[in-house]
């Protein structure tokens, strides 16, 4: 008699569903490097019973240290990224109507500071193979009217700073980094933040290291470095002979816990940057060849930090592209990635396409020309075919080799199904 039962238990363990395997989360302690360093730094802020940063040593520890990680002359901290962003806009000092050139993809809270400061928002393109704005794209926005240039290091990969530099330069525009997904990314051998005028950075939940809440500015510009610190505090002179509020600003200070918590963070940052880029080029290797998938390119110069692991997904060999391959990932493995990073261009968002701003005044939009707010679908090419194709995954330092394989099988099994 022939014993049929390996044969059918081979059959009943093909039709299982694959193991789902949880992966580390940047939003809670799996995949955080949170510990009992942050307790015990904020155990002894709130014993010391001093919260605030005018008066305590958190603050002011966390700023001298992050300037001599990066090698810069100034360095201040605030409550989110959004207000590094704000801060620099504000240190530029833009008069009503003028420009500040930024790209189509990004952040909101990138964006809507560049408006409280009476400045237009001019929309640039990307480059669709990494996101990112280019010299070529920002030369072709230059004006009169343009006060500065705003360049995001999209999900942890420098732009071109060399070329972006030299345009800025022959036209004695500053620069402004937004490097809130870039911690100790480098371009030719510079950290990102160190290259343009100013540099911002963000502390929140799914950075690099986080505070929750909170952000950085850096600077080697004086005059610059104290325009921020006033608008960080109220624009009150602190340490001044006759201290005054010297101008419009904001209260953007960040506090001791935010302090402590990111005091204790900063010494592991360079471990967390390391085991990203080990495990992203792990990820590299094993989805290399894959039919409709391509791998984050990064130019030879750089040393991208890996905020997020993203792929281009070409929708004319996987069915429905990237939306189709984040649906199989999320289904069949319990991957949940993010196909188009942001769903429409940051423009097409109501606050630029209804110029919907302070009551019914439409200010500063009021001021702009019509060429600043012209937001044609056919000007931005490489930012909607980018969007179309990106395919975002989760990332972050807790990773093992095992999630890395995982998600690497997941890939190949859902491409497979959908080619």
């Amino acid at each position: 008699m022939v014993n049929t039962l390996p044969a059918q238990q081979s059959q009943s363990q093909q039709s299982q569903p694959e193991k789902i395997l949880r992966l580390p989360s940047d939003q809670d302690s799996s995949g955080r490097t949170l510990g009992a360093e942050e307790i015990a730094f904020l155990t002894a802020a709130i014993q010391s019973g001093t919260l605030t940063s005018t008066k305590g040593t958190y603050v002011k520890a966390l700023e001298k240290q992050f300037a001599e990680l990066l090698g810069v002359k100034y360095v201040y901290a605030c409550n989110s990224g959004s207000a590094a962003v704000h801060t620099a806009i504000a240190a530029v000092d833009p008069e009503p109507g003028d420009e500040i050139i930024t790209t189509s993809i990004t952040d909101m809270g990138a964006l809507t500071p560049i408006l409280y400061q009476g400045a237009i928002p001019r929309f640039v393109d990307v480059d669709p193979a990494t996101w990112n704005v280019t010299a070529e794209t920002i030369a072709a926005c230059i004006t009169p009217r343009t006060k500065a240039i705003i360049v995001t290091h999209l999900f942890g990969n420098p732009c071109d700073m060399t070329e972006i530099m030299a345009l800025a330069n022959q036209h004695g525009i500053p620069v402004i980094e937004d490097s809130a997904q870039a911690f100790l990314a480098q371009h030719d051998g510079q950290y990102t933040g160190t290259m343009g005028s100013i540099g911002c950075f963000s502390f929140q939940q799914g950075k690099h290291i986080t505070t929750g809440e909170g952000g950085l500015v850096t600077t080697n510009d004086e005059a610059l470095a104290r325009r921020m610190f006033l608008y960080i505090n109220k624009a009150f002179g602190y340490g001044d002979p006759k201290p005054d509020h010297y101008f419009i600003a904001l209260n953007y200070r960040m506090s001791e816990l935010q302090g402590a918590v990111a005091a204790a963070q900063l010494p592991k940052l360079a471990g967390i940057v390391e085991r990203r880029r080990a495990t992203a080029n792990q990820m590299t290797a094993k989805l290399q060849g894959l039919a409709g998938v391509t791998p984050p390119y990064h130019d030879p110069r750089n040393q991208p930090v890996y905020w997020k692991y993203c792929l281009r997904v070409d929708g004319q060999v996987i069915a429905d592209g990237a939306v189709g391959l984040a649906k199989k990932l999320k289904e069949e493995r319990g991957i949940f990635s993010a196909p188009r990073y942001i769903q429409k261009p940051a423009f097409q968002c109501e606050v630029f396409e209804q110029q919907r701003t302070f009551g019914n005044s439409r200010w500063p939009f009021t001021l702009a020309t019509p060429e600043a707010v012209d937001y044609s679908p056919a000007l931005f090419p490489g930012t909607f075919t980018g969007l179309e194709q990106v395919l975002v995954l989760p990332w972050n330092e807790a990773y093992t080799a095992e999630h890395i394989d995982y998600i690497a099988d997941a890939v190949h099994q859902a491409v497979t199904q959908l080619s």
